[in-house]
């Protein structure tokens, strides 16, 4: 039986493909503040500058590719039980060949609507716009957990989490809840990886192995690593 790996990614996994990270030090998303467009207040307050962002976001993601760290990631399906748990709202890592992939912040490429948000919808290109509505009638959202909205994914993932043999935390800072508090659940046998360029500060946690770089060498090493030591 293969052994479980899970992988909790973040913004530093899809920006060596050219995504930009979430917001900088300025709080600020390609320009704009994150609350604007990415909350139900910003929502409320302008829904075409909100699509209009996400159509930029998707417009961007088309052209995009997965890169070494997404791709290694799908090539250890080979000799592991690979569940990816992701904050990202790409799809790289579906691009890339991976088959689990959770999705703890929404996904780029579906719409939700306002008024029954069990009705989601996956969208076949880039643009969301003013008058596009679910069959019941409602406008259409982004398929994005914004501020402030619970995050309907997090049990689940808190269960996977909890059964895994190894666990990789990849291009995270572990700052943003509930996400940074999954490696929480992950046992104590569990060998437990974290690749960044910069290693965050997690106290003592058992069978720890930092890897600090960016994510394409480091899910590279942890690969060779495990391999060796498990097949």
């Amino acid at each position: 039986m293969k052994k479980k790996l899970v992988v909790l990614t973040g913004a530093g996994i899809s920006a060596e493909s050219g995504i930009a990270t979430f917001r900088d030090s300025n709080g600020l998303w390609e320009g704009h503040n994150v609350m604007d467009v990415a909350s139900p207040e910003g929502w409320r307050k302008d829904r075409a500058l909100v699509l209009d962002f996400y159509n930029q976001r998707r417009k961007q993601a088309l052209g995009v590719k997965p890169n070494e760290a997404h791709l290694e990631l799908a090539r250890l399906e080979k000799y592991f039980d690979v569940t990816i748990i992701t904050q990202n709202v790409d799809n790289l890592h579906e691009k890339a060949g991976s088959n689990n992939v959770i999705h703890l912040h929404g996904e780029l490429f579906k719409s939700q609507s306002t008024m029954d948000p069990s009705l989601v919808y996956k969208m076949d290109g880039w643009e969301l716009n003013i008058g596009d509505k679910c069959e019941r009638g409602s406008q259409l959202r982004p398929f994005i957990v914004w501020f402030g909205e619970m995050v309907p994914m997090i049990e689940p993932a808190i269960d996977i989490v909890s059964k895994a043999d190894i666990f990789a935390v990849i291009g995270t800072s572990l700052l943003v809840y509930p996400a940074a508090g999954l490696i929480q659940y992950a046992p104590k046998s569990c060998i437990k990886f974290i690749i960044d360029v910069k290693t965050p500060d997690l106290g003592n946690i058992h069978k720890l192995y930092p890897i600090e770089g960016l994510a394409s060498v480091g899910t590279k090493k942890m690969s060779q690593e495990i391999i060796e030591k498990f097949i």
